[in-house]
């Protein structure tokens, strides 16, 4: 089955945002709040509800990052994560991360009632499960760790939907929905409120003093209150998150079943090989989301082979007759596998940050926006200890801190040496590779018209070398997971600034016939 020729999400065809202007002007506002996916959108309407006024910046599209790249679990089982919970942070803290993730639960489904919001929202359960021998002690100790917390669930031998599973792990009553269309019910009432929004305006600093200063990359300014950073990597980093952080990517399709589906949302535990399964309603017809073949940004085979094998995993369990959507999620991981939630550091109470969901952010952003709202406020939060950035576990995250700087630095080197350059002339029509262009390394991307793009390969966060996504048409930072379009435009961060372009000659921009 051919696949589409480009990664499109499905929740964004068609868009249900309209476009904002970019910021052109200084402004002042209350809280200045960088990034507009669901954390920075909740944040802002929960805030514009306490009166408020709030700027919303985003340096692309409303929820185009990573929610609008997801899967949209509401679900508080988050892979096998309660006995290790334990183990790190003690049951009470354990308790808390579940309870919290509940309450952020019904707060969307809450909303969704108050609000009349159409966004197909649907109580389903979710099940872990293994189709590894070894992977049943794993699911024993958590069904263990959910009997200490009181979490309602039960350990099985079968699931609705056979997948060849060894063992499943139920948790009863979680729930799905279409994340934008919940989003934009939600911006709507930011608008409503008084609250602004810009789009395409990158936030790249901020000035401190008596109050804040937020400065965009076209120099504008915004004076205010709080800043509230929800944009995957802190742009404002004083608390070394580009240390404490790393991304991973996976894949998603979009799949029209031969089988029935019995609905549920499905995830596998075994590593590397992660499955996940949830069902949509697309123009009236069954669908299911495919998703798994998780990796670091900028490692792995062949970004393409990722969705190859996604495809052979649906077409031997459930089958296809339609494929009409591919796309991959970014996501940023925390040393210790719970979110950075509160003030940037102590030094700088007014400087909010809610980053690391680790793939789950419809409720931990949803969590963040509560939690960060409530310290704006000056309210007290029962999860504030165990998501605070100050946090550090040494065990495990002093062990993984260093292996990640290890690691980074192993890549920073490995990517300037033992490559093999291609000839810029030798590039078909949408291939993309590392070449050099008159004693310099460079990026270039052929289009299926035939025009060359260039750009300059030295990431511009901390000059590790990109490398080319075939599958998404991107350039990949292995070292902190930024991401770059063909052109050299920042899709992801760390990084700020973008790839320079490279003027080719007529003659090597020509393809060798």
């Amino acid at each position: 089955m051919k696949m589409p020729n480009y990664p499109e999400p499905y929740w964004r065809d068609p868009n249900p945002f309209e476009e904002f202007p970019a910021l052109k002007e200084d402004m002042q506002t209350d809280v200045v709040v960088v990034g507009a996916g669901i954390a920075g959108i909740t944040t802002a309407y929960l805030l514009s509800k306490e009166g408020k006024q709030v700027i919303l910046l985003d340096a692309g599209r409303v929820a185009n990052g990573t929610t609008g790249h997801t899967t949209a679990k509401i679900t508080a089982q988050h892979d096998v994560i309660y006995d290790e919970l334990i183990s790190h942070f003690g049951t009470s803290q354990a308790e808390s991360y579940y309870q919290a993730n509940m309450v952020a639960k019904k707060f969307i489904e809450d909303t969704i009632n108050e609000r009349n919001i159409d966004c197909d929202f649907k109580q389903v359960d979710a099940f872990l499960y293994t189709i590894e021998e070894s992977g049943i002690t794993k699911l024993e100790d958590e069904a263990a760790a959910y009997q200490t917390l009181g979490i309602k669930g039960e350990l099985v031998d079968k699931l609705p939907l056979g997948l060849g599973e060894k063992a499943g792990l139920i948790m009863r009553d979680q729930a799905q929905f279409h994340p934008l269309r919940y989003l934009k019910s939600l911006l709507d009432q930011v608008v409503a409120n008084g609250g602004q929004v810009f789009e395409n305006t990158t936030a790249v600093d901020i000035e401190e003093g008596d109050k804040l200063t937020v400065i965009t990359r076209n120099q504008k300014q915004i004076r205010c209150q709080q800043v509230v950073t929800c944009s995957h990597f802190p742009f404002y980093d004083k608390g070394f998150y580009f240390a404490r952080l790393h991304a991973d990517r996976s894949y998603v399709l979009a799949i029209k079943p031969e089988k029935s589906y019995p609905g549920g949302m499905y995830l596998s535990i075994d590593k590397p090989a992660t499955r996940s399964l949830r069902e949509v309603t697309i123009e009236g017809q069954k669908y299911v989301l495919i998703g798994g073949q998780s990796h670091k940004t900028g490692k792995g085979i062949c970004t393409m082979q990722h969705y190859e094998v996604l495809e052979k995993f649906a077409q031997d369990t459930i089958g296809i007759k339609a494929y009409p959507y591919r796309w991959s999620a970014q996501d940023l991981i925390t040393l210790d596998k719970v979110p950075y939630i509160g003030r940037l550091t102590d030094k700088h109470p007014n400087i909010f940050v809610a980053t690391g969901f680790r793939k789950w952010g419809m409720t931990q952003s949803t969590i963040a926006a509560q939690l960060i709202s409530d310290l704006i406020m000056e309210r007290d939060n029962p999860y504030e200890s165990l998501y605070t950035p100050s946090r550090f576990q040494a065990d495990p995250s002093l062990r993984n801190v260093m292996v990640e700087n290890l690691d980074v630095a192993g890549t920073l080197i490995a990517g300037k040496v033992g490559i093999t350059f291609k000839e810029p002339k030798d590039l078909h029509p949408d291939e993309g590779a590392v070449v050099m262009v008159d004693g310099q390394r460079c990026g270039a991307y052929r289009d299926e018209d035939g025009q060359l793009h260039v750009v300059d390969s030295t990431c511009t966060h901390l000059g590790c070398e990109v490398e080319w996504n075939h599958g998404d048409r991107t350039w990949d930072c292995p070292c902190h997971g930024s991401r770059f379009s063909t052109d050299g435009d920042v899709m992801e961060g760390p990084a700020q600034r973008p790839l320079p372009r490279i003027e080719m000659k007529h003659a090597d921009n020509e393809i060798d016939k």
